[in-house]
Parts: C-alpha cells; sequence; structure tokens
C-alpha cells in the first residue's frame, strides 16, 4: 500500500517541479482556496496558536496573519516539490546567503559548526547551503514512515550533496567524524515540541513556558563546536535571504540552556516581525505551564 501510494503521488509532485514558477504560483493560488476555505486544514491548530501568543490582537488582525500563513504554507510546498528538478543557478537566485564570508570565519576556527534553523520562512531550500562551505554538510531529519517517501526526501535534500542523517544517528556521526578529524556543519531545526520527560528543560518562547529540544547545543557545549542560527527571511513570492548568525564561537564556555534560549529569542524577533511566515499549524505549544 505504501508503495502504492508513493507510485501515485510521485508523478504528480515530479510534473508540479517541470513547471515554470509563474505558473507554480497560479496553481499554489488554487491549493489555498482548497486548503483554507474549503477543507480547512489544521484552521483550529492554527487559530489556538495565533490566540495563544496575540493575545492583544484584534479578531481581523488574527485573520489576515492566518490567511497569510496559508498562502505562504501552500508555496512552501510547491516550492518543496519544485526542489526536484531546480537548476543549481535558479536555486542560488532564488535562496541568497548574505553573510557567506561569516562561514568562512567560522571556519576558520577549525572547528565544526552547529547550524539551528526555526521553522521559519523556507527552511527546505537552505539545502544551497552546501555550495557556500568547505565543511562536510550534514542535516538531521525525522525518518517517515513510508520508506519510498523517506528516500525521495533524502533525495531532495541532498540534491547539492548535504548528507542528511536522523535524528537516532545523529551523535554517533557526529562523534565519529570528530574522532576522524572531518569538519562538518549540522543543521538542526530545533523549535520542536518535544516528549515530555522529567528531565526535559522549560524555556520561554513567545511569551509561554515550553519544553525545548537541546540536544544541538548538549552535542555543541560537549565536543566544543561552534553555534551559529540561520536567520531566514522572505523578500517576495519565491525569494528567500539568508543570514548566519553566530551564537557562540566557544559554546562549551556557555551555561547550559544559555544557547538555546538564545537561539529561541532569534526565531522570537522574527516572528514578531513578520509572523504569518512560521509554521502555525505545528502544535509547538501543545505543552505548556498555566
Amino acid at each position: 500500500m505504501q508503495f502504492l501510494i508513493y507510485l501515485i503521488v510521485y508523478p504528480f509532485l515530479w510534473s508540479i517541479s517541470k513547471l515554470p514558477f509563474g505558473l507554480l504560483y497560479i496553481i499554489s493560488d488554487g491549493f489555498y482556496i482548497l486548503i483554507y476555505h474549503i477543507i480547512g486544514y489544521r484552521k483550529k491548530v492554527v487559530n489556538n496558536n495565533l490566540r495563544l501568543v496575540f493575545p492583544d490582537k484584534t479578531d481581523q488582525e488574527i485573520a489576515l496573519i492566518r490567511k497569510k500563513f496559508y498562502k505562504h504554507l501552500c508555496d512552501m510546498f510547491l516550492e518543496m516539490a519544485k526542489t526536484m528538478s531546480i537548476s543549481k543557478k535558479e536555486m542560488e537566485k532564488r535562496f541568497k546567503i548574505i553573510n557567506p564570508e561569516e562561514f568562512k570565519r567560522l571556519e576558520g576556527l577549525n572547528k565544526s559548526i552547529i547550524l539551528i534553523f526555526g521553522h521559519y520562512a523556507s527552511w527546505e531550500w537552505s539545502i544551497v547551503l552546501q555550495n557556500h562551505i568547505n565543511f562536510k554538510g550534514l542535516a538531521v531529519y525525522k525518518k517517515l514512515a513510508n520508506p519510498h517517501f523517506d528516500k525521495l526526501v533524502r533525495d531532495i535534500r541532498s540534491k547539492f550533496n548535504t548528507t542528511l542523517i536522523s535524528t537516532k544517528e545523529t551523535t554517533s556521526i557526529i562523534n565519529h567524524n570528530e574522532s576522524e578529524g572531518i569538519k562538518s556543519i549540522t543543521g538542526f531545526l530545533s523549535d520542536q515540541s518535544p516528549r515530555l520527560s522529567k528531565d526535559v528543560y522549560w524555556g520561554n518562547f513567545m511569551g509561554i513556558d515550553v519544553p525545548c529540544f537541546t540536544g544541538a547545543e548538549r552535542l555543541a557545549k560537549k565536543l566544543d563546536l561552534s553555534t551559529a542560527y540561520l536567520k531566514v527571511t522572505k523578500v517576495k513570492r519565491g525569494f528567500y535571504e539568508a543570514e548566519i548568525i553566530t551564537l557562540a564561537e566557544d559554546s562549551k564556555t556557555y551555561k547550559n540552556y544559555e544557547l538555546t534560549d538564545l537561539f529561541l529569542k532569534e526565531v522570537e524577533k522574527q516572528i514578531y516581525k513578520a509572523p504569518e511566515y512560521y509554521f502555525w499549524t505545528h502544535k509547538r505549544w501543545k505543552h505548556k505551564k498555566d
């Protein structure tokens, strides 16, 4: 059954990927009507999230953010499909690194780098980063249940020679690389909601105390790696810019959870400035302290 679903969906995605961007966004507008106005995909989750973090906004302001978000969500989904066939030249035109010299400076410290992302703007197109670094590029991802779609995701995200590693193998691979003297830049999406446990770290995100992933910070401190944040902003439809913001050159000198808090504050600043580009369908605040 999993393979059958893949056989049905894959030709559609491939066909989408071959379309010119103008037509792609016309289709995205149609998807928006279907997903937002007809299906109402996760509207309750989005509303609850927006109400929770923006209690002072009016109904009209919340509705405007919600509509803009769903339009961006549809764009991002089709852009992900477009990645299947996009050229390197086109990708670099649409996803620009505005300070690549910061990567060079951090690489000059001769330390591997932990690069933390948020679910903001376009994290999918960040795969173009490999074209701007000398270190080995790694990206941590959660393995999909369907092995055929899992391979497809790995193929898409490895298009420009970034190596995908699953969450379960991250620590062992980075430890192995360090022992072999292989310097790497490892990307973590770290603003998800982790499973609750007695030793989970509760940080403040958008004014609410929530459990936080700290795996990226723990690795950086344990192995004495540099830590940076990739700030991705949407310039206009189909065009993004990314800035490397160094959080710590010597991560081990920071207090526990300090780097995680710095990361969350960077994401917050982007959300407050343009909230429509955050991933509001994600249940980030499903666990929270009263």
